[in-house]
């Protein structure tokens, strides 16, 4: 499938949605309450087959906004995609797991929740996995203070 085929692969299922071609991967920015769905589509439609979920992490926009960010590729047909599912807020933050869809999602989902605060509704193991359970914080917000490291953004 090409990148204007993908394009309007995602277009089509989310109308709205930001697609453009990056400098390595086609990316698309949906509204977290839609990734779920798109992504779902694009793992299982027969000419898209995205079933390597590669990279998955989060990022942070203050002052408003958070994103998950899904790098896929289809070890059938060999195209990428980079999908970026943006988290209105950054005021209790949460979006839909996809490790029912892709295995590999479960553990990079709880080091999200661990290092930006981003909880994944349904996940089956949401718990701390780098951090103690008594870390107050989120080190990987923009916002966070560590008064040890004293690093300021």
């Amino acid at each position: 499938m090409t990148n204007e085929a993908l394009q309007h692969f995602i277009t089509e299922r989310v109308p709205g949605a930001e697609v453009q071609q990056g400098v390595q991967f086609l990316q698309a920015v949906v509204p977290s309450t839609k990734a779920r769905n798109l992504l779902i589509d694009l793992r299982n439609h027969p000419e898209t087959r995205f079933d390597f979920l590669f990279c998955l992490t989060g990022v942070d926009y203050p002052p408003d906004h958070m994103m998950v960010v899904y790098h896929l590729k289809s070890t059938e047909f060999g195209h990428q995609l980079v999908v970026k599912s943006k988290i209105p807020t950054r005021e209790n933050p949460e979006t839909d797991t996809v490790c029912d869809i892709w295995r590999t999602a479960e553990f990079h989902e709880r080091e999200i929740f661990d290092l930006f605060g981003i909880r994944f509704t349904n996940h089956p193991d949401l718990r701390r996995l780098l951090l103690t359970d008594d870390w107050i914080g989120y080190p990987l917000r923009k916002d966070y203070y560590d008064p040890v490291n004293m690093i300021e953004y």
